[in-house]
């Protein structure tokens, strides 16, 4: 499989789918300041590089193992926190924009943490025949779709989809069918002024034992001052822990979960490569889903919307199968696990039961939480960091100085 095939499924799939409070100036009046906090708790081979969403880098994933950051390593928890702050306001502050949120202590990142306008973004360059966010145009090959939990797959799949004819413009209607709704976020494009964090000023890492709970408080010169308090259960998610995840006889995997407090659903995909450049997508929904865009944050009424369309797993979900169909065709193939959570939501002044039509508050502030889950599909990560292979006990070898990361240095040595 071409390295552009990979990058144009991977676009299809995503497309389809500063100072304290003290010097602060005063802000302009007028408008509603807007504030997301996206709280994520990536545990599996993300949480060893540090990074959240997608697969992470074969030498950030070997790296950790080497500096003795795996799970259950050098009291490595085997998770991470990821924060994510993003203020958008319609307001123009006077001079330079500054702001910063003030957390609670429990949250162990100090103080406060700055909210920094980034600087405009150049366009990116257009290359011939590249249609924008799906490689160069010259992948050829197949995606093969399948669904479904169990030990084998249902009739009517694979669903096949042409690379060639996709790149033509003749887009699949299953592919336009079933869309999710992605949550909008504040960003620079919606905003007078936006401030996020991290940002190339300030990175500092949440601890895994970090907690919201408590008082927040954000204050800056475009922004008025908005104060929320975060109680238990508006937090972080626990991380999504695998219980079962080996290859069975019939070729399945089976793999088996501890549920997650809090989790309002379950959504899990497979991806990896077969012969003659072909793809292989496979998702946990009930029925054809040609889209994984539920990789991200949903909103509570899609994640309903979902569960109804049995997109999405029931909460009380511990266990899904991927058929043999899917794990036999493909070799060293990632596995990812969302967990949806709940949200928070505050305003000043507080929304009315019957919000007059035009309603708009100074601020509101939501919080969206989840948990997600990367690693390798029929793999069991002590069993590789030990150096075994699936299913064999650990032999003795005397003459041979044996590799220290052992089944997982084969498997991203692939």
């Amino acid at each position: 499989m071409t390295k552009t095939s990979f990058l144009l499924a991977g676009a299809l799939c995503a497309a389809i789918t500063g100072s304290a409070a003290g010097n602060a100036q005063p802000a302009q009046s007028g408008g509603t300041a807007t504030y997301w906090m996206s709280a994520e708790t990536t545990s599996g081979l993300a949480a060893m590089a540090g990074t959240s969403g997608g697969r992470p880098s074969r030498g950030a994933m070997l790296g950790a193992m080497m500096g003795g950051r795996g799970p259950g390593m050098g009291g490595n928890p085997g998770y991470v926190h990821n924060l994510r702050l993003e203020l958008g306001s319609p307001r123009r502050p006077s001079g330079m924009p500054q702001a910063d949120h003030f957390i609670p202590a429990g949250l162990g990142a100090g103080p406060s943490l700055p909210l920094l306008s980034p600087e405009p973004a150049a366009p990116p360059p257009v290359r011939p025949n590249m249609a924008p966010g799906m490689g160069d145009g010259g992948a050829n090959g197949r995606i093969l779709i399948y669904w479904g939990c169990g030990e084998h797959v249902r009739p009517g799949q694979p669903y096949e989809i042409d690379l060639a004819a996709l790149r033509s413009g003749r887009v699949p209607p299953a592919m336009a069918a079933l869309a999710v709704h992605a949550m909008t976020p504040p960003s620079p494009a919606t905003s007078a002024t936006f401030g996020e964090w991290p940002n190339q000023r300030s990175n500092t890492a949440i601890p895994a034992t970090g907690s919201l709970v408590g008082d927040h408080v954000i204050r800056g010169n475009y922004t008025p001052d908005i104060r929320f308090t975060l109680a238990p259960g508006q937090d972080f998610l626990a991380p999504i822990q695998l219980t079962s995840n080996t290859r069975a006889p019939s070729g399945a995997v089976p793999l088996a979960w501890n549920p997650v407090a809090n989790a309002r659903a379950y959504f899990l995909t497979a991806t990896g490569a077969a012969e003659n450049e072909t793809i292989i997508l496979w998702s946990s929904s009930e029925i054809q889903f040609s889209q994984m865009g539920a990789f991200d944050y949903l909103s509570q009424e899609e994640i309903a919307r979902l569960l109804q369309q049995r997109v999405l797993l029931q909460p009380s979900t511990t266990q899904c199968t991927v058929p043999a169909e899917v794990a036999g065709r493909v070799q060293a193939a990632s596995l990812m696990m969302n967990a949806f959570g709940p949200e928070a939501d505050f305003s000043y002044p507080a929304r009315p039961a019957r919000a007059p039509r035009g309603w708009a508050p100074d601020w509101t502030v939501k919080l969206r939480t989840r948990a997600s889950y990367v690693g390798m599909l029929g793999q069991d990560m002590a069993a590789m960091m030990r150096g075994q292979d699936q299913g064999q006990q650990p032999r003795e070898e005397p003459r041979r100085r044996r590799n220290p990361l052992g089944g997982l240095g084969r498997i991203l040595g692939q």
